[in-house]
Order: structure tokens, then C-alpha cells, then sequence
């Protein structure tokens, strides 16, 4: 039987229901709208701060705290976006059957993920190219803040995997000053 958040996030799904929500790595909460819900994992299209769409992230259910369906600020967060000609005009097709699939669906359709381990590493997250998945692990050619891309890649286990996101303001800019990684020019890339 579903549990009694996945029933709720399910609510917000079926009913395009604006949710919020904390988590316990984050101070402050999370707002969006939920776009699919997987086994462990569920999509969310994310709204900011500043009441903008902000890219996707993937979430693990049973992080999820304090669940409002509806968010108690639906109407403003609704008209402020609407006002704004702010919609998602397509849900990325994300699997969300596996960690591995939703990696590779995200590394596929988006130039950069970003990486949360929450558990191992509060506090911080890398960004970057999947190369590999293998043995309940990743390779990821990660770029800096800098918008430099290491020579090598990183070895992160799933299993620490806590939160992905992908498609932000943030990742775009990092792709657009960064570009794409001189070392997967020069090596043949594995079809993820």
C-alpha cells in the first residue's frame, strides 16, 4: 500500500495542485508542482524565490516533510506565474522507475545535472556530465563554479544519491560560459 505522502504527492499530480514541502537538509522549503511520481523518487517542476519556474528537480519521497497540498500560497504563486507567461510547456521525460534510468534520462536530455548527497555531504552538490553507470556507481565529469571542466572524472556511489536536478538557470549558465567538456571530445563516450 502507498504510503500517505505518495498518496498526497499523487493528489497534487492528478490535480495540478502547487505543493510545498521541507526536506531535512534544506533550511528553508521547497515549492513546485508535482510532474511524476516514481517508486523512490518524484519530479517536480521547481518555482524559486522569486516566483519563477527554475528548473526540475528529482526527489526522494521519503524526504519529503511537512507536505502541503495545496501549497497555503497557491493563489498568489499561481497569478504571479500566470501574470508572467511562466508555464512548463512540456514534462521532461524522465524515468523514474530507477536511479540509473533517471540519471541517464536526465544526463540525456539536459547538458548538465546536478548531484545532491545530502547524507555523506551536507551542504554541497557537483555538477556536470554523466560519463558511466556501473556496480552501483557514477562517473561524472564534473564542472566547476568557475565554469571549468576537470580533466578527470568523479566516482560517486548511487547509493548516497539523495536529490537531482537538472535543467536550472544555474546549470545553463555554467553550460553556456563552460561548454561542453574538452575530454568527451577526445574520448568515445559510452551510450548512456
Amino acid at each position: 500500500m502507498p504510503s500517505k505522502k505518495k498518496l498526497r504527492l499523487a493528489e497534487a499530480f492528478c490535480n495540478k495542485l502547487l505543493v510545498k514541502f521541507w526536506n531535512p537538509y534544506d533550511q528553508g522549503s521547497t515549492q513546485g508542482y508535482v510532474l511524476d511520481i516514481g517508486p523512490r523518487f518524484f519530479l517536480l517542476g521547481l518555482i524559486d524565490g522569486n516566483i519563477m519556474f527554475n528548473g526540475f528537480q528529482c526527489l526522494l519521497i521519503s524526504d519529503v516533510r511537512r507536505l502541503k497540498v495545496p501549497d497555503p500560497f497557491a493563489a498568489l504563486i499561481v497569478a504571479a506565474l500566470s501574470k508572467r507567461k511562466q508555464s512548463i510547456d512540456c514534462k521532461p521525460d524522465i524515468d523514474l522507475d530507477s536511479l540509473p534510468g533517471l540519471l541517464k534520462s536526465a544526463n540525456r536530455l539536459f547538458p548538465l545535472v546536478t548531484i545532491h548527497r545530502e547524507k555523506v555531504r551536507p551542504d554541497t552538490c557537483v555538477i556536470g556530465k554523466i560519463l558511466d553507470i556501473s556496480k552501483g556507481d557514477l562517473l561524472l565529469l564534473e564542472i566547476g563554479p568557475d565554469a571549468v571542466w576537470d580533466e578527470e572524472p568523479s566516482k560517486l556511489r548511487l547509493s548516497d544519491i539523495t536529490r537531482v536536478d537538472f535543467g536550472s538557470s544555474y546549470e545553463e549558465a555554467l553550460h553556456l560560459v563552460g561548454g561542453e567538456p574538452t575530454p568527451l571530445k577526445k574520448r568515445a563516450r559510452k551510450s548512456l
